[in-house]
């Protein structure tokens, strides 16, 4: 299992209507809007990177209101 923090900005005032779109697609375990430089943060799992790959392009970017994502793999040390 993969897993990865999604860093997603937004359009102005859609930060809380895209939390929700993206809750609700398979694999994404938390979807959160917060304040800072990004205005939704996702956690995210699936079987392999590629199908990790395949989550964030084909299904998180297509999310209306997204500007720009940046994926964060979590890494075991």
């Amino acid at each position: 299992m993969v897993q990865a923090y999604i860093l997603i900005q937004t359009d102005v005032g859609k930060a809380s209507t895209v939390a929700e779109e993206i809750g609700k697609i398979p694999g994404v375990v938390q979807a959160e809007d917060v304040t800072g430089p990004y205005d939704v943060i996702v956690r995210a799992q699936a079987d392999t990177v590629d199908d990790l790959g395949r989550l964030v392009v084909a299904k998180v970017q297509q999310v209306d209101g997204i500007t720009r994502t940046l994926t964060c793999p979590v890494v075991h040390l």
